[in-house]
């Protein structure tokens, strides 16, 4: 049987960190109910103790959305737990995720900390935590940058002190997916009672290793993907809920592993965060871009036509798509000619139909593409008897 992996959504926390991306207490609210009907496991709503609107957008969404875990983010300190803490009193099932860095270029130049005070206070900041919630999550920020041996120190530390998930972020995006694969199973082989609790994952995309990374992580036994929709996130971003999950959904043979996330809302999680934000998806950007699922290839055009699964590896209703799209341009073919035609309610007879596909292709070779209503009033044009002098 397949092992379930959680789907840790941070959309409102470190999704919203990154420049153009910040939303209203409002905004959070609806962005999260987008994200429990996707039903993620988990959605971190925000940093408390970063700004008072912060908090009190934390405090909505922890009253207002049933369903998936609420966490909040606090920094190994009492007053970020206590803040935490209190904007999460009203979820019916709250988590504080605390977290303090582990690399010695972090201990030396942010934190001014030894490596014993930053395991005494891993260690008291998940006590805390665990005197008002039953989930604590606790993080080893740049750890992919930290030392092994003392990662699982720490580690050991806040499991010692109650931590019931424990996450592993690449917090510069600097891990490879062989060496973050090793570290993982390196912490769930040597941390003291790992057993117990869940291993995460965080990855951010600087060398666009995001994803990948993500998913070696989970082959290496992690059960918790920390991620956005559309990859949104400090700097180049974090891994992409949307590739994560159908990467997991479409290649199970290869990860063992199921989500819990209704697919079905993925293309409508996408586009309502891009009304939200106002910052466009990238039209080659997988699984929810415009032309993910959309082909202009005269041979591409005739083997969906045939048989979608000669070049799709997934149906575009399983993330919501509404279905394929025949972009009509220069490399289109005819039977995507016809086809599109056929659509529209024009048929046309043989000898015309080649008119009319060469007058496109004539037409297509000044254009980058075409639109169906161009398509239709040069079909009819050729049917009229005007083939000559198509005046599009």
């Amino acid at each position: 049987m397949a092992e379930r992996v959680a789907i840790f959504d941070t959309t409102l926390r470190d999704g919203e960190q990154s420049p153009g991306f910040s939303m209203t207490l409002e905004e959070k609210v609806t962005m999260a109910r987008a994200l429990a009907e996707l039903q993620v496991d988990v959605i971190e709503a925000g940093f408390p103790i970063s700004s008072p609107g912060d908090g009190a957008a934390v405090a909505a969404v922890a009253r207002e959305i049933r369903g998936p875990v609420i966490a909040a983010l606090a920094r190994a300190a009492p007053e970020d737990i206590d803040a935490a803490a209190e904007a999460l009193r009203g979820a019916e099932r709250p988590r504080i995720h605390t977290f303090i860095a582990t690399s010695e270029v972090h201990m030396r130049s942010k934190l001014r900390k030894t490596p014993d005070e930053v395991v005494a206070d891993a260690a008291a900041a998940v006590r805390r935590a665990r005197r008002y919630v039953s989930e604590v999550e606790f993080s080893a920020e740049d750890a992919s940058r930290s030392d092994p041996d003392f990662l699982v120190r720490v580690f050991a530390a806040a499991v010692a002190a109650g931590a019931t998930t424990i996450n592993i972020p690449d917090t510069v995006g600097y891990a490879t997916p062989d060496q973050f694969a090793a570290l993982v199973r390196r912490v769930r082989a040597e941390v003291p009672g790992i057993e117990q609790v869940t291993v995460s994952v965080h990855c951010h995309d600087d060398l666009g290793l995001a994803v990948a990374n993500s998913l070696a992580a989970v082959q290496a036994g992690a059960r918790q993907v920390e991620c956005t929709v559309n990859g949104i996130g400090e700097r180049a971003g974090n891994a992409a809920l949307e590739e994560v999950v159908m990467a997991l959904v479409v290649r199970r043979d290869v990860f063992g592993a199921e989500v819990g996330v209704r697919t079905q809302g993925i293309y409508g999680a996408s586009r309502m965060l891009e009304a939200i934000t106002g910052v466009a998806v990238p039209p080659n950007k997988a699984i929810v871009g415009a032309n993910a699922f959309a082909h202009e290839a005269g041979i591409h055009q005739h083997g969906v036509i045939v048989n979608p699964l000669t070049y799709e590896i997934m149906r575009p209703e399983e993330v919501g798509v509404p279905a394929t799209r025949l972009v009509m341009g220069k490399h289109s073919g005819r039977h995507a000619f016809a086809r599109v035609l056929a659509e529209q309610g024009v048929h046309l007879p043989e000898e015309a139909l080649d008119r009319a596909f060469a007058a496109f292709k004539a037409l297509a070779d000044r254009r980058k593409r075409v639109t169906v209503e161009e398509l239709v009033a040069l079909a009819r044009q050729v049917r009229e008897g005007a083939a000559g002098g198509v005046r599009i």
